[in-house]
């Protein structure tokens, strides 16, 4: 049925600059300041496989605990959390240091988990999520 995640699209204040903050921490390839089909301003970073469309506009005004979570090892979690720092974002480290949270500048929050795949957590095979 799906194959995979064809991309994610968040809507930002300013496109760009999010764009750059996930090229800074997590060396997305970026494809800044590209107009939408209507002259909106959006820009594309890509992550592994999957492409993040970030289109101007207001972002959520409140976080909820709805997230976003990418597996890393343990060695991209530590380099990831040390870039952060030099970016103006909220960002922690939890459960035992396996997981790094961070908040870009619109109220997403990003799980960097290097923790395992949630399947093996669920002890889940393959083919088995949806009946």
């Amino acid at each position: 049925m799906f194959t995979t995640i064809s991309h994610i699209a968040l809507i930002v204040r300013d496109p760009a600059r999010t764009a750059e903050l996930f090229a800074g921490v997590l060396d997305a390839q970026v494809i800044a300041n590209h107009p939408g089909d209507k002259g909106h301003p959006q820009s594309f970073a890509k992550l592994g496989n999957i492409w993040f469309v970030l289109r101007q506009g207001d972002g959520p005004a409140i976080r909820n605990g709805d997230h976003i979570a990418l597996e890393v090892s343990r060695d991209q979690l530590r380099v990831c959390a040390n870039k952060l720092a030099t970016f103006d974002v909220e960002h922690f480290m939890a459960r035992e240091d396996t997981a790094l949270y961070f908040t870009d500048y619109d109220n997403h929050v990003f799980e960097l988990d290097a923790g395992g795949s949630l399947e093996e957590d669920l002890n889940l095979a393959r083919g088995t999520l949806c009946a």
